[in-house]
Protein backbone atom coordinates (compact mmCIF):
# COMPACT_ATOMS: atom_id res chain seq x y z
CA UNK A 1 0.00 0.00 0.00
CA UNK A 2 1.28 3.60 -0.89
CA UNK A 3 2.42 6.14 2.20
CA UNK A 4 -0.83 8.26 0.50
CA UNK A 5 -3.21 5.56 0.78
CA UNK A 6 -1.51 5.11 4.58
CA UNK A 7 -1.88 8.56 5.42
CA UNK A 8 -5.48 9.15 4.05
CA UNK A 9 -6.46 5.99 5.96
CA UNK A 10 -5.03 7.32 9.08
CA UNK A 11 -6.64 10.64 8.73
CA UNK A 12 -9.83 9.01 8.47
CA UNK A 13 -9.30 7.29 11.54
CA UNK A 14 -8.59 9.95 13.51
CA UNK A 15 -11.66 11.71 11.92
CA UNK A 16 -14.16 9.10 13.11
CA UNK A 17 -12.32 8.81 16.39
CA UNK A 18 -13.10 12.53 17.20
CA UNK A 19 -16.63 12.22 15.67
CA UNK A 20 -17.58 8.94 17.84
CA UNK A 21 -15.15 9.22 20.88
CA UNK A 22 -13.83 5.64 20.50
CA UNK A 23 -12.82 2.89 17.54
CA UNK A 24 -12.38 -0.45 17.02
CA UNK A 25 -9.90 -2.89 15.48
CA UNK A 26 -12.32 -4.92 13.97
CA UNK A 27 -14.61 -2.43 12.58
CA UNK A 28 -11.58 -0.43 11.23
CA UNK A 29 -10.37 -3.78 9.79
CA UNK A 30 -13.63 -4.63 7.72
CA UNK A 31 -14.63 -0.65 6.63
CA UNK A 32 -11.15 0.15 5.14
CA UNK A 33 -10.91 -3.82 4.03
CA UNK A 34 -7.55 -4.31 5.42
CA UNK A 35 -6.22 -6.55 7.99
CA UNK A 36 -5.87 -6.03 11.70
CA UNK A 37 -2.29 -6.00 11.44
CA UNK A 38 -2.69 -3.33 9.39
CA UNK A 39 -4.96 -1.57 11.67
CA UNK A 40 -2.89 -1.92 14.84
CA UNK A 41 0.14 -0.13 13.05
CA UNK A 42 -2.10 2.95 12.46
CA UNK A 43 -3.16 3.09 15.86
CA UNK A 44 0.70 2.56 17.23
CA UNK A 45 1.70 5.21 14.70
CA UNK A 46 -1.37 7.37 15.68
CA UNK A 47 -0.51 6.94 19.53
CA UNK A 48 3.37 7.49 19.02
CA UNK A 49 2.57 11.18 17.95
CA UNK A 50 0.20 11.72 20.46
CA UNK A 51 -3.43 11.71 18.91
CA UNK A 52 -4.73 8.70 20.81
CA UNK A 53 -4.57 6.07 23.53
CA UNK A 54 -5.00 2.76 22.51
CA UNK A 55 -6.77 -0.13 24.38
CA UNK A 56 -7.85 -3.80 23.79
CA UNK A 57 -9.12 -4.36 20.97
CA UNK A 58 -9.12 -0.45 19.76
CA UNK A 59 -8.49 3.40 20.81
CA UNK A 60 -9.77 6.35 22.77
CA UNK A 61 -8.76 10.16 22.11
CA UNK A 62 -5.44 10.84 24.32
CA UNK A 63 -6.82 13.07 27.23
CA UNK A 64 -6.02 17.11 26.34
CA UNK A 65 -4.08 17.13 29.77
CA UNK A 66 -1.77 14.49 28.05
CA UNK A 67 -0.79 16.12 24.57
CA UNK A 68 2.06 18.75 25.24
CA UNK A 69 3.47 16.59 27.68
CA UNK A 70 3.66 13.44 24.67
CA UNK A 71 5.03 15.74 21.89
CA UNK A 72 7.64 17.54 24.15
CA UNK A 73 8.90 13.67 25.35
CA UNK A 74 9.24 12.99 21.58
CA UNK A 75 11.00 16.02 20.50
CA UNK A 76 13.40 14.93 23.71
CA UNK A 77 13.91 11.51 22.24
CA UNK A 78 15.14 12.27 18.98
CA UNK A 79 17.32 15.40 18.78
CA UNK A 80 17.41 17.46 15.58
CA UNK A 81 20.48 16.84 14.64
CA UNK A 82 19.88 13.19 14.86
CA UNK A 83 16.65 13.48 12.54
CA UNK A 84 19.22 14.34 9.40
CA UNK A 85 21.80 11.75 10.27
CA UNK A 86 19.66 8.74 10.16
CA UNK A 87 18.01 10.36 7.11
CA UNK A 88 21.60 10.32 4.90
CA UNK A 89 22.57 7.10 6.70
CA UNK A 90 19.12 5.45 5.59
CA UNK A 91 20.18 7.33 1.82
CA UNK A 92 23.10 4.64 1.68
CA UNK A 93 20.72 1.58 1.79
CA UNK A 94 19.38 -0.19 -1.10
CA UNK A 95 16.05 -1.70 -1.35
CA UNK A 96 16.82 -5.49 -0.46
CA UNK A 97 19.75 -4.95 1.14
CA UNK A 98 20.66 -7.01 4.19
CA UNK A 99 21.62 -4.91 7.41
CA UNK A 100 22.54 -4.43 10.84
CA UNK A 101 20.98 -1.99 13.11
CA UNK A 102 22.58 -1.51 16.09
CA UNK A 103 20.86 -0.46 19.86
CA UNK A 104 21.26 3.36 20.73
CA UNK A 105 18.83 6.26 20.05
CA UNK A 106 20.87 7.45 17.09
CA UNK A 107 20.34 4.50 15.42
CA UNK A 108 16.79 3.96 16.14
CA UNK A 109 16.27 7.49 14.33
CA UNK A 110 17.01 5.79 11.25
CA UNK A 111 13.73 3.17 11.59
CA UNK A 112 11.42 6.06 10.43
CA UNK A 113 13.44 6.63 7.54
CA UNK A 114 12.92 2.82 6.37
CA UNK A 115 9.45 2.53 5.05
CA UNK A 116 10.43 3.84 1.78
CA UNK A 117 13.22 0.58 1.04
CA UNK A 118 11.46 -2.49 -0.10
CA UNK A 119 12.53 -6.35 0.72
CA UNK A 120 14.60 -5.49 3.93
CA UNK A 121 16.26 -8.06 6.14
CA UNK A 122 17.27 -6.57 9.45
CA UNK A 123 19.02 -8.11 12.28
CA UNK A 124 19.14 -6.00 15.75
CA UNK A 125 20.18 -7.03 19.47
CA UNK A 126 17.55 -4.34 20.39
CA UNK A 127 14.38 -5.05 21.94
CA UNK A 128 13.02 -1.44 21.03
CA UNK A 129 14.61 -1.29 17.44
CA UNK A 130 12.88 -4.89 17.09
CA UNK A 131 9.48 -2.94 17.97
CA UNK A 132 10.11 -0.06 15.82
CA UNK A 133 10.45 -2.24 12.74
CA UNK A 134 7.50 -4.40 13.14
CA UNK A 135 5.24 -0.80 13.56
CA UNK A 136 6.82 -0.26 9.66
CA UNK A 137 4.23 -0.17 6.79
CA UNK A 138 6.84 -2.41 4.90
CA UNK A 139 7.00 -5.46 6.94
CA UNK A 140 11.10 -5.88 6.90
CA UNK A 141 12.40 -9.31 7.20
CA UNK A 142 13.06 -9.30 11.61
CA UNK A 143 15.62 -10.95 13.13
CA UNK A 144 17.50 -10.88 16.51
CA UNK A 145 20.76 -12.34 17.60
CA UNK A 146 19.19 -13.37 21.09
CA UNK A 147 21.76 -13.55 24.02
CA UNK A 148 22.35 -12.10 27.19
CA UNK A 149 20.87 -9.10 27.69
CA UNK A 150 22.75 -5.83 28.85
CA UNK A 151 20.49 -3.33 31.21
CA UNK A 152 23.23 -0.69 30.38
CA UNK A 153 23.12 -0.72 26.75
CA UNK A 154 19.79 -2.19 26.52
CA UNK A 155 20.15 -4.69 24.26
CA UNK A 156 21.46 -7.86 23.84
CA UNK A 157 25.09 -9.51 24.42
CA UNK A 158 27.62 -12.04 25.07
CA UNK A 159 28.97 -14.75 22.70
CA UNK A 160 25.25 -16.42 21.87
CA UNK A 161 24.77 -13.35 20.46
CA UNK A 162 28.44 -13.17 18.29
CA UNK A 163 27.29 -17.26 17.53
CA UNK A 164 24.16 -16.09 15.93
CA UNK A 165 25.45 -13.18 13.79
CA UNK A 166 28.49 -15.34 12.40
CA UNK A 167 25.63 -17.53 10.87
CA UNK A 168 24.72 -14.66 8.31
CA UNK A 169 26.51 -12.17 6.35
CA UNK A 170 25.16 -8.64 5.85
CA UNK A 171 25.58 -5.74 3.14
CA UNK A 172 25.37 -3.10 6.04
CA UNK A 173 25.64 -2.18 9.86
CA UNK A 174 24.57 0.61 11.28
CA UNK A 175 26.39 1.48 14.76
CA UNK A 176 26.35 4.75 17.07
CA UNK A 177 29.13 4.96 19.67
CA UNK A 178 29.64 7.14 22.74
CA UNK A 179 32.53 8.74 21.50
CA UNK A 180 34.85 9.10 18.79
CA UNK A 181 38.81 9.61 19.42
CA UNK A 182 39.90 11.17 16.02
CA UNK A 183 43.44 8.71 16.13
CA UNK A 184 41.69 5.89 17.07
CA UNK A 185 38.02 5.17 16.14
CA UNK A 186 34.59 4.97 18.35
CA UNK A 187 34.59 4.68 22.04
CA UNK A 188 31.92 3.25 24.45
CA UNK A 189 31.20 3.49 28.18
CA UNK A 190 30.61 -0.19 27.56
CA UNK A 191 33.07 -2.93 28.44
CA UNK A 192 31.59 -5.21 26.38
CA UNK A 193 33.06 -4.67 22.70
CA UNK A 194 32.73 -8.18 21.48
CA UNK A 195 29.25 -7.85 19.47
CA UNK A 196 29.93 -4.49 18.30
CA UNK A 197 33.25 -5.91 16.73
CA UNK A 198 31.62 -8.91 15.53
CA UNK A 199 28.68 -7.07 13.78
CA UNK A 200 31.74 -5.12 11.64
CA UNK A 201 33.19 -8.73 10.98
CA UNK A 202 29.99 -9.65 9.06
CA UNK A 203 29.20 -6.54 7.16
CA UNK A 204 30.05 -5.28 3.97
CA UNK A 205 29.96 -1.59 5.10
CA UNK A 206 29.98 -0.47 8.46
CA UNK A 207 28.21 3.08 8.87
CA UNK A 208 28.65 5.38 12.19
CA UNK A 209 26.09 7.56 13.43
CA UNK A 210 27.15 10.00 15.62
CA UNK A 211 26.37 13.86 16.33
CA UNK A 212 29.55 15.85 15.98
CA UNK A 213 29.44 17.22 19.61
CA UNK A 214 30.35 13.59 20.66
CA UNK A 215 33.58 13.57 18.52
CA UNK A 216 36.72 14.40 20.29
CA UNK A 217 35.79 12.32 23.58
CA UNK A 218 37.96 9.65 24.55
CA UNK A 219 36.77 7.47 26.76
CA UNK A 220 38.82 4.56 27.60
CA UNK A 221 37.29 1.56 25.98
CA UNK A 222 37.75 1.33 21.97
CA UNK A 223 34.76 -0.24 20.16
CA UNK A 224 35.63 0.27 16.51
CA UNK A 225 39.02 0.51 15.08
CA UNK A 226 38.97 3.32 12.31
CA UNK A 227 40.16 0.08 9.98
CA UNK A 228 36.82 -1.11 10.42
CA UNK A 229 34.81 1.77 9.49
CA UNK A 230 34.02 2.79 5.97
CA UNK A 231 31.55 5.04 6.70
CA UNK A 232 30.67 8.20 9.34
CA UNK A 233 28.07 9.82 9.46
CA UNK A 234 27.86 13.13 11.72
CA UNK A 235 25.92 16.96 11.36
CA UNK A 236 27.53 19.55 9.41
CA UNK A 237 28.86 21.12 13.02
CA UNK A 238 32.03 18.82 12.72
CA UNK A 239 35.09 21.20 12.26
CA UNK A 240 37.04 20.63 8.87
CA UNK A 241 40.04 19.61 10.81
CA UNK A 242 39.02 16.87 12.38
CA UNK A 243 37.37 16.11 9.13
CA UNK A 244 40.03 16.08 7.16
CA UNK A 245 41.51 13.81 10.38
CA UNK A 246 39.32 10.77 10.33
CA UNK A 247 39.06 10.72 6.37
CA UNK A 248 43.04 10.28 6.34
CA UNK A 249 42.30 6.86 7.89
CA UNK A 250 39.99 5.97 4.61
CA UNK A 251 37.00 6.77 6.44
CA UNK A 252 34.34 8.36 4.05
CA UNK A 253 32.82 11.59 6.15
CA UNK A 254 28.91 12.39 5.38
CA UNK A 255 28.14 15.94 6.57
CA UNK A 256 24.26 15.88 7.43
CA UNK A 257 22.64 19.54 6.57
CA UNK A 258 19.88 20.23 9.40
CA UNK A 259 16.30 21.87 7.54
CA UNK A 260 16.11 25.64 7.93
Amino acid sequence: MSKRNTQNRRHQIVAQLQAQGEVSVDQLSKEFDTSEVTIRKDLSALEKSGILLRRYGGAVPLPKDLISDSSEADDQKVSKKKKPIALAAAARIRDHNRIIIDSGSTTGALIPALNSKQGLVVMTNSIKVANALLELENEPTLLMTGGTWDPHSEAFQGQVAEQVLRAYDFDQLFIGADGIDPERGTTTFNELVGLSQQMAEVAREVVVLIESDKIGRRIPNLELPWSNIDTLVTDADISPQIKADIERHGVTVVCATMDK
